[in-house]
């Protein structure tokens, strides 16, 4: 596009979406009319002449993504849905806003409606999804080249989004990244719900990003001109871009424009009605002026050609099947020999090491075998061990490498993982120390409800951290896992659990999985290699007893205690068996004859984990022993932290005896 659109033109296309979104939010009695009605021209100018998309094929690898960060002005992205002609978005839909069942829900959810990217609502972490979108498009770029990967990522952020600390930390790595596929729209109205944006913010944003290494322009937000200025200039950059757009939130509405109000009050009739006067709109609810539609829609069939051109080039490429392989995130048949021959090699050497290091063993034969993971760490690779030999580092401008250098920033790790994630192309997995999972939490959250494989390598996963005491050992942060749903929580115990646990977490396209691995070594505690995957059970007898007494439920390291616990009751004449529970949820979701199984009826149950007891009554019932935490930890080297809070095998072994009047 080499001239704008008339600003008339561009003023009577938006103010549709401010039509649909003035009744949509007085018909739910609810919603978020502000950024809609102030961002409209601006993402009008976007919509009909820079963003490359296609309503006919919203999964289009090579379409542009558009990101609305601001999620609660989410009538702004249904309208644009709806006017453009995506399937899955009709007007009965945007009439249904807010209600159960309605694909507009009160915000964006992805999944619900097809053009939906990403999941947005809590402020922050769409600008930190794309920046994971705009790192999976330059690493495609640079593997399968211009003719299959070639895009962009639009963003609409707000003064929320901005305010939060996760755009610090995802503004910082797009602008070291130099990510120039990245574009940033600004809504800066000068509005929040409390009032004037200077009530508790008088941050220069245009600074702050320049000081970050954005490129930055202003526009006047309402100046279809002016805003293609803005855009046009944008796609010449050789850095990330942020455009302020200076609005006015609830742009028309004759009492409420520039205020608070505007902002998340449902409008009332008299108010829509004042303001369809002003916007020259039907009066009537949900209808639109003559011709506007079929504008949108006229403007909705432009990208068919691009789409067409593409999937012509795609035909002939030579990478076409990695292409496609990569963007399916499929995982090559290999990797489950090779995984069982690493499985097979650790059980007949049986190592004592720490699962974070087994984990890098296993990385050595994931990333061999699998070239669409994308590993990295939040400043912590020496310690997290997710760097394997042969990968190379994502560079600035280069952008060929599979590792990224995160820095210390743990929740836009995580948001741009979720980004990556959604993008397609690549499977991204990150680390950092498991306490810091608290950091992180927002994002995997969003991981679990987007249903998105990210794989988070979380190491020092207890109170075997040690010297670096209870500001550093997770104690409770276990249990906040397993309460997540759609998240699946590993804690393995050796490295052929480890293998297992990769191996699922690789293969599973519908949700996130966490590995909490440990600092300190461990043995090996499975005597045989098999190559069935006895941790998709979720949990499974490793150790048996004839007529047992005793049953020892225990995940990670503290199943190494189990079995040595056992043997100190073998010594005594008691029968006790042992299960490692590396995951629950995957253990809930086996037949209740295998569950009751595995459980078992001895007449003691034991649970030892070096957490907090929340969750094991389930399995060890509300009299059980539980041989763990009830605290927070300590400062020594960790065999005295665990001595220390009675975390031992003789302590476990002792507690049974007990329990069973053999005990002092």
């Amino acid at each position: 596009m080499t001239s704008p659109m008339e600003q008339a033109e561009i003023r009577r296309l938006a103010n549709a979406i401010r039509g649909l979104t003035l009744d949509a939010v007085e018909t739910a009695k609810s919603g978020h009319p502000g950024l809609p009605l102030g961002m409209a021209d601006a993402a009008t100018v976007l919509f009909s002449q820079f963003l490359k998309y296609d309503p006919a094929d919203p999964n289009w690898p090579d379409r542009d993504r558009f990101v609305l960060s601001a999620g609660h002005g989410s009538m702004l992205l249904y309208s644009l849905l709806y006017l453009t002609g995506y399937r899955g978005m009709s007007l009965d839909d945007i009439k249904t806003f807010r209600k159960l069942g309605s694909p507009c829900a009160g915000h964006p959810e992805h999944g619900h409606a097809p053009g939906i990217e990403t999941t947005t609502g809590p402020l922050g972490q769409g600008i930190g999804n794309a920046v994971g979108m705009a790192i999976a498009e330059a690493h495609l770029n640079k593997r399968f080249g211009d003719d299959l990967v070639s895009h962009k990522t639009y963003v609409i952020a707000s003064d929320g989004d901005l305010m939060e600390g996760i755009s610090h930390e995802a503004i910082g790595i797009a602008g070291h990244l130099k990510l120039k596929n990245l574009i940033v729209l600004y809504d800066d109205n000068n509005i929040t719900i409390d009032g004037a944006r200077a009530l508790s913010d008088t941050t220069d944003n245009n600074k702050r990003f320049e000081a970050s290494g954005w490129q930055v322009d202003t526009c006047d937000g309402h100046n279809a001109a002016d805003v293609f200025r803005a855009l046009t200039a944008a796609q010449k950059s050789e850095k990330p871009v942020m455009i302020n757009c200076r609005t006015i939130i609830g742009f028309g509405m004759p009492t409420r424009a520039g205020t608070q109000k505007a902002h998340s009050d449902a409008p009332g009739a008299d108010e829509v009605a004042g303001a369809k006067k002003a916007l020259d709109l039907p009066p009537g609810a949900f209808t639109l002026n003559d011709g506007v539609l079929e504008k949108w829609r006229e403007i909705g069939k432009r990208g068919a050609s691009a789409r067409a051109e593409w999937t012509k080039r795609k035909s002939s490429a030579q990478a076409s099947k990695d292409f496609d392989d990569a963007m399916a995130g499929n995982i090559p048949h290999a990797l489950h020999g090779a995984l069982n021959d690493y499985k097979k090699k650790v059980v007949a050497e049986k190592p004592t090491i720490a699962t974070r290091k087994a984990s890098e063993g296993v990385l050595e034969v994931v990333n061999a075998n699998v070239p669409s993971t994308m590993g990295g760490s939040a400043d912590l690779t020496p310690s997290n061990n997710t760097k394997t030999k042969d990968m190379l580092d994502f560079e600035p401008q280069t952008y060929g490498g599979r590792y990224m250098r995160w820095g210390i920033r743990e929740h836009g790790m995580c948001a741009a993982m979720n980004g990556m994630a959604l993008h397609g192309g690549v499977i991204p997995y990150g680390g950092t120390f498991m306490v810091f999972s608290d950091y992180c939490r927002p994002s995997i959250r969003l991981a679990a409800l987007m249903q998105q494989r990210v794989i988070y390598v979380m190491t020092h996963d207890s109170i075997g951290v040690g010297e670096d005491g209870p500001t550093h050992q997770p104690v409770e942060q276990l249990a906040a896992m397993r309460a997540m749903p759609g998240l699946l929580t590993f804690r393995p115990c050796d490295p052929v659990e480890t293998a297992e646990a990769w191996e699922i977490a690789l293969n599973r396209k519908d949700g996130p999985s966490f590995l909490a691995l440990t600092r300190q070594n461990v043995a090996t505690s499975r005597s045989e290699a098999t190559d069935k995957n006895l941790t998709a059970h979720g949990a499974y007898e490793i150790a048996r007893a004839d007529n047992a007494q005793v049953t020892f439920f225990a995940s990670g390291s503290e199943v190494e205690l189990a079995m040595q616990a056992r043997e100190l009751l073998k010594a005594d004449g008691i029968g006790a068996r042992v299960v490692s529970m590396p995951c629950w949820p995957l253990f809930e979701k086996q037949d209740a004859t295998y569950r009751d199984a595995t459980i078992g009826n001895s007449p003691v149950k034991v649970a030892i984990e070096a957490g907090v007891r929340q969750g094991w009554d389930r399995y060890i019932g509300p009299n059980g022993i539980f041989i763990g935490m009830h605290s927070f930890g300590a400062s020594a080297p960790y065999k005295d932290v665990y001595k220390h809070f009675g975390i031992t095998a003789e302590a476990a072994a002792d507690a049974a005896k007990k329990a069973i009047g053999k005990g002092k």
